[in-house]
């Protein structure tokens, strides 16, 4: 892999990085072991409130889940230097902020999913699970943490 191709893609794509964001309490932004590369728990950017299926729908949940895989990817360049380090997306958990009879979850989680493989090609491809949540932190949407196994 060449230097620079990810964020030569990102380019590509419109997508710019911001700083990475701070914990919401005492614990770390991510955990490396070994190549494995565990990120904390992020939300979508401006902490929007509310519910899916009340406040916001699906689509806005798909942007939420974009929006919440680039403060993810800015976790990852924090910690790595370079998110040409990552050799793969290993795995996606969202949390989903829903009424109770709200059914697209996974329609909303594909927002992150999109983003993974838009930007990281085969090696965005991922396993998943998302759940729905009577609530999360905040009042948050949405929080996806993930996995990534990434070069030592």
């Amino acid at each position: 892999m060449s230097e620079n191709m990810i964020a030569n893609r990102l380019k590509e794509l419109g997508i710019f990085l911001p700083i990475a964001s701070e914990p919401a309490a005492r614990y770390a932004n991510f955990v490396q072991v070994g190549s494995l590369l565990f990120v904390s728990g992020k939300g979508p950017a401006g902490n929007p409130k509310g519910k899916l299926g009340q406040q916001f729908t699906t689509e806005e949940g798909y942007q939420f889940a974009r929006q919440t895989g680039i403060q993810i990817l800015a976790v990852v360049q924090s910690a790595l230097g370079t998110l040409d380090r990552v050799k793969r997306v290993v795995k996606l958990q969202g949390f989903v902020n829903a009424d109770p009879q709200f059914e697209e979850h996974h329609k909303v989680l594909n927002g992150c999913s999109d983003l993974m493989l838009d930007v990281f090609f085969e090696k965005g491809l991922h396993a998943r699970s998302v759940f729905g949540a009577v609530s999360v932190r905040e009042n948050l949407p949405l929080v996806i943490d993930s996995i990534f196994e990434v070069e030592e």
